[in-house]
């Protein structure tokens, strides 16, 4: 460790999905209410769901909040890797917000020393540049076959000097061989900058753990940090893991949104689902389209081809023709507009896969993708409303339906059909516009809940005070400062 104060903490887990995302973002808020200048970092970041931030790059979602819950504008050196899986085995990588190379999972390795100094200079920038810095591991540390070029959790705490803690995930089961176990089977030198530990997600009367909690202790001679319970206003906050989609349980307007196998940015969905006049339906594979959908979203994805054919694969494709018949709406975001034309071509493969499909025919416009990715944050008008939102694709569609464009941006962005029930746009994050989102929903004879955004910044200040209530944060900040 350095001699100076490190002016970081880093929140590592036993797993995927224990709540390192929630952990930081709420950690980030209390610091901000204490009146520290506080900024969120994560060294490597893994997710088709991306921000643009304000100079044009991309980041995890993840991080966009937590620069939010910290008062602050995104930008790349809070996530300055990211990877986008576009097959089982391949992904798009983003290095300081731009694509620098397409990787196998087996190839990605020898990308590691290019990547681990773009990573320590983006966190030398933060650091200089806040008081604190709270940064969120990946995965696991227990993944010892992946520590020789680990760059997201001990290889990172270890080249930049950054005290950890270490969070378990009550809920899953078997917490306390998750913390032990972590401690049992890293190098002892990792071993030693672990601090202490979080138990997150308890559910009930956090005293029946205190037997487990004070073994855990005993154990591995780190102190804990509190037990968290519950976090049950988590859903009002924009999701980040494929795993994290949901339903939800309003009733009226039946919206059903098909979950694509590489789903991109499905967070343009929360708005809706926080809509008391609107029951949302996140269709999973195997199954049909339901009759009583009054509007189909047709989301983004990283893979437009590959989608499409895994859209056919469902039947989705026949379904939606009934659906149309039928006189319901549909509408289509960034890939999913793409899908909704007549025609795909992918002559590089840019978007993952090369060549050239039917689309589904539903507007009169057609897709030519390209290496060049646009990704900028834009505001103007949308059906009539106010908008803002941000794109982020590959590809130009034109045809047309694109003389009836659904937005001006300033320019025209996406389409209309002819009857206006089939709608297409490239804009990301526009249901998050209150304004928008009101106009939008009243042509589908909805009313809307105003106050989205509000709500978001009011469930950041309930994290941060339900973080306060039940762990020792001035401990974990002071590990840093």
């Amino acid at each position: 460790m350095p001699a100076t104060k490190p002016r970081a903490v880093m929140i590592q887990g036993t797993g995927s999905n224990i709540g390192k995302s929630l952990l930081v973002a709420g950690l980030c808020r209390a610091a901000l209410r204490r009146g520290l200048k506080v900024a969120p970092f994560k060294p490597q970041n893994m997710s088709n769901n991306a921000a643009v931030t304000v100079d044009g790059g991309e980041i995890g979602r993840a991080q966009a909040l937590q620069a939010r819950a910290s008062g602050l504008e995104p930008v790349t050196d809070m996530n300055p890797v990211l990877l986008k899986p576009e097959t089982d085995t391949g992904a798009q990588v983003i290095l300081h917000g731009r694509a620098v190379a397409r990787a196998e999972a087996r190839d990605y390795a020898a990308l590691k020393p290019r990547l681990i100094q773009g990573v320590l200079d983006s966190f030398a920038r933060l650091r200089a540049a806040y008081d604190l810095v709270i940064v969120e591991g990946a995965g696991s540390p227990a993944e010892i076959n992946l520590r020789p070029r680990d760059i997201a959790n001990m290889g990172f705490a270890r080249a930049a000097g950054v005290p950890v803690v270490l969070a378990g995930d009550i809920d899953r089961g078997g917490v306390i061989a998750q913390i032990v176990g972590t401690q049992a089977v890293i190098d002892p030198a990792d071993a030693a900058l672990i601090r202490g530990f979080i138990i997150n997600k308890f559910r009930g009367d956090p005293r029946l753990f205190d037997d487990g909690y004070r073994e855990i202790e005993r154990r591995t001679g780190w102190p804990g940090f509190g037990v968290l319970p519950w976090f049950a206003e988590a859903h009002r906050l924009p999701a980040e893991d494929a795993v994290d989609l949901r339903a939800s349980g309003g009733k009226g307007l039946h919206v059903v949104c098909l979950t694509l196998s590489r789903i991109a940015n499905f967070d343009d969905l929360d708005p809706l689902a926080a809509e008391p006049g609107i029951r949302l339906t996140m269709l999973g594979p195997g199954r049909a389209i339901p009759g009583d959908a009054g509007l189909v979203i047709l989301p983004g994805t990283k893979t437009t081809l590959g989608d499409l054919a895994f859209l056919r694969a469902q039947g989705w494709d026949t379904d939606l023709a009934a659906h149309v018949r039928r006189g319901g709406h549909v509408l289509g975001i960034c890939g999913g507009y793409q899908m909704l034309g007549r025609v795909i071509r992918d002559p590089g493969g840019s978007d993952g896969i090369t060549g050239e499909v039917e689309g589904l025919g539903l507007l009169d416009v057609e897709t030519t993708m390209s290496a060049a990715k646009r990704t900028v944050r834009v505001t103007g008008t949308a059906l009539g409303q106010p908008v803002a939102g941000y794109e982020i694709h590959m590809g130009r569609s034109s045809g047309p339906d694109c003389a009836r464009p659904f937005a001006q941006i300033p320019g025209p962005d996406g389409a209309i059909s002819r009857d206006g029930r089939i709608l297409g746009s490239y804009l990301h994050g526009l249901f998050a516009d209150d304004r928008f989102r009101a106009g939008f929903l009243a042509r589908l004879g909805v009313t809307s809940q105003p106050g989205y955004e509000a709500g978001v910044e009011e469930t950041l200040d309930d994290l941060a005070r339900h973080l306060e209530a039940h762990l020792d944060v001035s401990a974990i900040l002071a590990l840093a400062l």
